[in-house]
C-alpha cells in the first residue's frame, strides 16, 4: 500500500460536514442541534444549510443553519 492510499480515508473523514441548527444573535447559549441528515461534503452542505435558510429565515429569525466539521462539538444552551 502506498502512502496516498494511507491517506484516503483521513482525508475523506476531514472533509466530511455537518450542518447545524445554531442562534441567529451570537447568544452565549446558542442551544445547537445537528440537522438529522447523512454525513456529507461541504458543497452538499452548503447546499442543504442555504435552502433551510432561505425558507425558513430571515434576518430577525431567532435561529439559522450552518455548515460544520463532522467532528464539531455543539454549544449547549443555558441551564440554570
Amino acid at each position: 500500500m502506498d502512502k496516498s492510499d494511507e491517506d484516503k480515508p483521513q482525508d475523506f473523514n476531514r472533509n466530511l460536514r455537518r450542518v447545524v441548527e445554531t442562534d441567529n444573535f451570537g447568544g452565549d447559549y446558542p442551544d445547537e442541534k445537528f440537522v438529522t441528515i447523512p454525513l456529507c461534503n461541504e458543497e452538499k452542505a452548503n447546499k442543504v444549510a442555504d435552502l433551510i435558510n432561505e425558507l425558513f429565515c430571515g434576518p430577525e429569525a431567532s435561529r439559522y443553519w450552518k455548515v460544520v466539521p463532522h467532528d464539531y462539538v455543539l454549544q449547549p444552551g443555558f441551564e440554570p
